[in-house]
C-alpha cells in the first residue's frame, strides 16, 4: 500500500497538534519539525507536490498568552490562534527554507470550501502555488471563524483541500498509528485494521474518542475525513506522526491504516459535476466547440453562441449544442452577464470587453464533464 504514497502526484499531509507541539511544555517540537522538513524535501525532490495542513496555532498561542489549561472560550481560542499563527508560520518557513523550499501560508474557513466562487479562487491559488514549486501550509482561519462556519478540526479541512486540488493521497499524522476495532488505550482486545476498502456502518462504529487533549479531532473526524477524501478519488492513510521521518516510515512499511478510493481524483470530480450539481443556467456552443470538447479541450468564449439563465461564477451550467442537446456540464469561469458580453469573442479580447483580465476559458476542461 505504501506505493500509493510514492506514486501520488500531489500529497496532502495533515499534522496534528499532538504531533507538532510538546504536550508537557506547550512548545514547538523543533527536532520533529526539522526531521519532517527534511522528509518533505525528499518527497519534493522526486517530483511530487506537497500541501501541509498544520494544526498547532492555538496550542502555541495559549502558551504565549499564558492561558490556563482546559477548554478555552471562543474568544480566547481566537486570540490564541492570532498569536500562535505567527509563530507557526515562522516555524514552517524556517524549517523548510533550510531545504530551499518556499512556504506559502493559506488560511481557510468551511465557507471557503462550500461557496462556489471562493472554492474556485482557493483552488486556483493553491494550484498556482504548487505549479510555482511552493509548499502551501494551510490552517483554519480561527480568528474569524465562528461555530457555524468552522470545521473545528483540521482532519476534515485537510480532506476538503484534498478534493479541492484533486490530490491523490491524504496523510493524517496523529498520535495513533491507525484504526482499531475499539480504543486500544482502554481495550486490550482491540484489533488493528490495516486496510479499509469501503467505509461501512461497522467502520463508523469503530471510531472512538480522541486519544489526546492537544487536538480537537478524534477517530470520528478521521473517518469523516476518509469519506470525504475517498469520495474525491484520493486514498487516505492514518499514521503515527511521532515516527521520524514519518513519510519515509510509511513508505518503509510502518504500521498504518489505508482507506482506499474507488476512482481517480479526476474521475471523481467529473462524476460530481455531471451527476450531483444542478445546472443554474446553460450556454449553447457551435459545432467546432462541440468537437473541441470531445477531444478533451476547454470551452473558449469564441465557441459560445448563446447564454441562458442567471448564474454566477463557479455555478454549474449545462453546455448544449445547436440542437439543444446537452453535451457537457461544467463550472462557469464567468457569471451570466459577463459570459454574454464575451460570447463569440477571442480570449485575447476579454480584458477589453470586461475591463479586467479574466480567464481564457469560459469553462476549463478540469471543471467540465461530458454528458454521454
Amino acid at each position: 500500500m505504501s506505493g500509493k504514497l510514492t506514486s501520488a502526484k500531489t500529497i496532502v499531509v495533515k499534522i496534528g497538534s499532538s504531533t507538532l507541539v510538546d504536550a508537557a511544555t506547550g512548545a514547538l517540537a523543533r527536532d520533529w519539525l526539522d526531521a519532517f522538513a527534511a522528509d518533505v524535501a525528499r518527497v519534493k525532490a522526486r517530483g511530487q507536490q506537497v500541501v501541509l495542513v498544520s494544526s498547532g496555532a492555538i496550542a502555541l498561542g495559549r502558551r504565549t498568552l499564558k492561558l490556563a489549561s482546559g477548554a478555552l472560550k471562543l474568544e480566547e481560542a481566537q486570540a490564541a490562534a492570532a498569536v500562535g499563527q505567527i509563530a507557526l508560520a515562522r516555524a514552517w518557513s524556517e524549517a523548510l527554507a533550510a531545504h530551499d523550499l518556499t512556504v506559502a501560508q493559506v488560511l481557510l474557513t468551511l465557507g471557503d470550501t462550500e461557496n462556489r466562487r471562493r472554492y474556485l479562487n482557493g483552488r486556483s491559488t493553491l494550484k498556482t502555488l504548487l505549479g510555482l514549486g511552493a509548499v502551501p501550509v494551510i490552517n483554519e482561519n480561527d480568528t474569524v471563524a465562528t461555530a457555524e462556519i468552522r470545521f473545528g478540526d483540521n482532519d476534515r479541512l485537510a480532506a476538503r483541500v484534498t478534493g479541492m486540488i484533486e490530490a491523490d493521497c491524504l496523510v493524517l499524522l496523529s498520535d495513533i498509528d491507525g484504526l482499531y476495532s475499539a480504543n486500544p488505550r482502554t481495550d486490550a482486545s482491540a484489533k488493528f485494521i490495516a486496510e479499509v476498502p469501503a467505509i461501512t456502518s461497522e467502520i463508523d462504529a469503530m471510531a472512538g474518542a480522541s486519544g489526546s487533549d492537544m487536538g480537537s479531532g478524534g477517530m470520528t473526524t478521521k473517518i469523516m475525513a476518509a469519506r470525504i477524501a475517498t469520495d474525491a478519488g484520493a486514498s487516505m492513510v492514518i499514521a503515527n506522526g511521532s515516527l521520524r521521518p514519518p513519510l519515509k516510515a510509511i513508505e518503509d512499511g510502518a504500521r498504518c491504516t489505508w482507506f482506499l478510493a474507488s476512482a481517480t481524483p479526476a474521475a471523481a470530480r467529473k462524476r460530481w459535476i455531471a451527476g450531483t450539481l444542478k445546472a443554474a443556467g446553460s450556454v449553447t456552443i457551435d459545432a467546432g466547440a462541440v468537437t473541441a470538447l470531445t477531444q478533451g479541450k476547454s470551452l473558449l468564449p469564441a465557441g459560445v453562441v448563446a447564454v441562458d439563465g442567471s448564474f454566477e461564477r463557479g455555478d454549474c451550467v449545462a453546455v448544449k449544442d445547436s440542437a439543444g442537446r446537452e453535451v457537457a456540464r461544467g463550472l462557469a469561469a464567468y457569471g451570466a452577464e459577463d459570459a454574454r458580453r464575451i460570447a463569440r469573442a477571442k480570449s485575447g479580447d476579454i480584458e477589453a470587453l470586461l475591463g479586467y483580465r479574466g480567464r481564457a476559458e469560459m469553462i476549463h476542461r478540469d471543471d467540465m464533464a461530458l454528458v454521454r
